[in-house]
């Protein structure tokens, strides 16, 4: 965490808690799957897609709604979906935010009335959509500016009502939230420079600043991070010469010390070399030194018996 303020503090958080909502849906449910839009009995002032009981449409549209509209009515209807009632819904909410966690978190309810038990914190808003992030699906969900649901007849588009979408073109989510009791809410995003950041605005006192602290905050992140210089083709650079103390000046190496110097790098392989020449060399010798002894040997008793032929022949000339 780059910079906070109270931020473990908690507070009534509004449609922010639609993140949680997204969270369990993701995990539940198929974004392929269409539902039946039930009744919803909104109070005044709440934000609502406007579906009619009976309507047929998706999850992934569901979703959209709730995400880029603040859909009281999308998320109701999301919660009975995957989990048959509210009340067993909101028990899954705060499952899984005890396993994410979220110790400032609990939830009362899957659209962020004020409710009693109904709150977070700045620090968790944070982490749950670090989470969120991560899911593709709502990433795109969160970076949408517009979108058209497709699976109701007639399709129909909408907008978003996150103005931070609109104020910085590497804005890329998440949520407002606005009640009486939260004031107003928004949880930010932005990719920029290689560096994802989240930001969370809790108990803003106008819309008009949730958006401008929000945007402060992306700004004040992204500053801590130094943007690297590519080099580009075209561009002339330059490159500063370092000298090298390398003690006494370095000659060419004489005949000698080239030979002396082969011999140190290629020591094993010469003296391999060098004990195989001299068994063949010893071994060679013994055999010419054997041949020799035999040939001599052959002389000698050639000559004796020359010698005794001459004796011999001399007697019988006498008699």
């Amino acid at each position: 965490m780059l910079i906070s303020h109270a931020a473990a503090r908690r507070l009534p958080i509004a449609s922010t808690t639609k993140l949680m909502t997204a969270w369990v849906v993701l995990h539940e449910l198929p974004l392929g799957k269409i539902v039946r839009a039930r009744r919803y009995h909104p109070t005044y002032g709440e934000s609502l897609l406007g579906l009619r009981v009976g309507q047929r449409i998706s999850v992934r549209d569901l979703l959209y709604g709730m995400v880029l509209r603040s859909g009281n009515d999308a998320a109701y209807n999301l919660a009975l979906a995957a989990a048959g009632s509210e009340r067993r819904f909101v028990r899954q909410m705060n499952l899984r935010a005890a396993a994410l966690g979220l110790a400032d978190t609990h939830y009362a309810n899957p659209v962020g009335l004020d409710r009693r038990g109904n709150h977070s914190s700045a620090r968790d808003l944070a982490t749950l959509t670090r989470h969120l992030l991560q899911i593709p699906v709502f990433a795109k969900i969160a970076d949408s500016r517009s979108a058209v649901l497709r699976s109701v007849r007639p399709r129909r588009r909408i907008a978003t009502i996150n103005e931070l979408l609109r104020m910085a073109p590497w804005v890329n989510g998440v949520k407002t939230g606005h009640t009486f009791g939260a004031r107003y809410v928004l949880v930010g995003a932005g990719r920029r420079k290689g560096v994802e950041l989240i930001s969370a605005v809790v108990g803003a006192p106008t819309d008009e600043d949730r958006f401008t602290d929000d945007l402060r905050l992306l700004d004040y992140g992204f500053s801590r991070y130094p943007r690297p210089t590519p080099i580009r083709a075209g561009r002339e650079i330059a490159i500063q010469a370092v000298p090298l103390g390398a003690g006494p000046s370095i000659h060419r190496a004489s005949a000698f010390g080239r030979v002396r110097g082969f011999i140190g790098d290629h020591a094993i392989p010469i003296g391999l070399g060098a004990f195989v020449i001299l068994i063949c060399a010893a071994f060679l010798w013994r055999r010419r030194r054997r041949r020799t002894k035999g040939e001599g040997t052959i002389r000698v008793s050639c000559e004796e018996r020359r010698a005794v032929g001459r004796q011999s022949g001399g007697g019988e000339d006498a008699q």
